[in-house]
């Protein structure tokens, strides 16, 4: 792609208004620029049981309706309302697949732990008691089975105790999402999305400690 040096020099809110006023190149412009977030939005996603390569077509559909509607007058910064789009067009791609499972139950509890480990709000030893659960290095074959059932009562209460709110709020904190982003994504506000995190902790450690 050839790019206009004059582009480079401008805001992304500047370059909008230029679009709007008929400069259609700064389209495939903005599309280049922000293709390697779209990757990095596909890889923290994939996760969540989808295609890496078709989470990266919905990003960029994604990336093209933020380029669209984006109001300089209304909205955030253009990264800001580029980046919650993406990420809600490959959120809504991901549930309208109809997936069975949240991920893998291995993968799905240790990137759980370590999320809780990270997040700041962890209550001491919450998080080794949870990675212990799946930290299988060295076992022999009776610990990893008692490994099983502990990762199996989990994906339990996930599927039980857990509302759906609360289900969407866990899926979207796997991907390394904030509190406040996760809130965006579903169009709730950061208090109530952070009191799911709450919840869902208290939940899964107490279906740990039983």
């Amino acid at each position: 792609m050839i790019i206009d040096k004059d582009y480079e020099k401008c805001s992304d809110e500047e370059l909008i208004v230029r679009l709007r006023d008929g400069e259609s190149a700064i389209t495939d412009y903005i599309m280049d620029k922000y293709k390697n977030l779209v990757r990095s939005k596909a890889k923290s996603m994939y996760i969540l049981g989808a295609d890496s390569e078709d989470l990266i077509q919905e990003g960029m559909i994604g990336l093209f309706k933020a380029i669209r509607d984006y109001d300089t007058g209304r909205d955030a910064s253009f990264f800001t309302f580029a980046d919650l789009c993406v990420s809600r067009q490959m959120y809504t791609a991901i549930q309208a697949a109809g997936r069975q499972k949240h991920a893998p139950l291995n993968t799905y509890i240790s990137l759980y732990a370590d999320a809780f480990e990270n997040g700041g709000t962890d209550t001491e030893g919450e998080g080794k008691l949870i990675n212990s659960v799946i930290s299988q290095s060295e076992k022999n074959p009776e610990e990893l089975l008692i490994d099983r059932e502990n990762v199996e009562l989990l994906e339990k209460t996930i599927d039980k105790e857990l509302s759906s709110f609360e289900k969407q709020v866990l899926d979207l904190y796997l991907t390394g999402m904030s509190y406040s982003q996760i809130a965006r994504v579903l169009g709730r506000d950061d208090k109530s999305t952070d009191n799911a995190l709450q919840r869902i902790k208290s939940k899964l450690k107490k279906a740990i400690s039983k």
